[in-house]
């Protein structure tokens, strides 16, 4: 992903909408790239502060960016290991259909 493709899907991950391979590709970009993080930063302030400005209410909003990005972190990772963990047991399973079909041409 580039800067452009990741300022535009800014708008997306402050409304939680972007999909697994899209929020992968922006959260490695964001950790590699300190002028998309300050954008990323920037446009989060704007885009919470006011929406929290108009309910009055009191906000950390750095916090909340940094909270936003760990969740998505642990989102990706969970989603990688339920990934990995599929692909483990159907190479499990084949084997054990291997095995079986082996010992059964005996």
């Amino acid at each position: 992903m580039n800067c452009k493709e990741f300022e535009k899907k800014i708008p997306d991950f402050i409304k939680n909408q972007l999909e697994y391979k899209e929020l992968s590709e922006f959260v490695e970009h964001v950790e590699n790239c300190e002028d998309c993080r300050e954008e990323l930063t920037i446009q989060f302030l704007v885009a919470e502060g006011m929406a929290r400005l108009v309910e009055g209410g009191a906000f950390d909003l750095q916090k909340e960016l940094d909270v936003r990005m760990a969740g998505a972190l642990r989102g990706l990772r969970r989603h990688n290991a339920v990934k990995y963990l599929g692909i483990t047991l159907g190479i499990v399973a084949i084997l054990g259909i291997v095995v079986i079909a082996y010992v059964l041409t005996m």
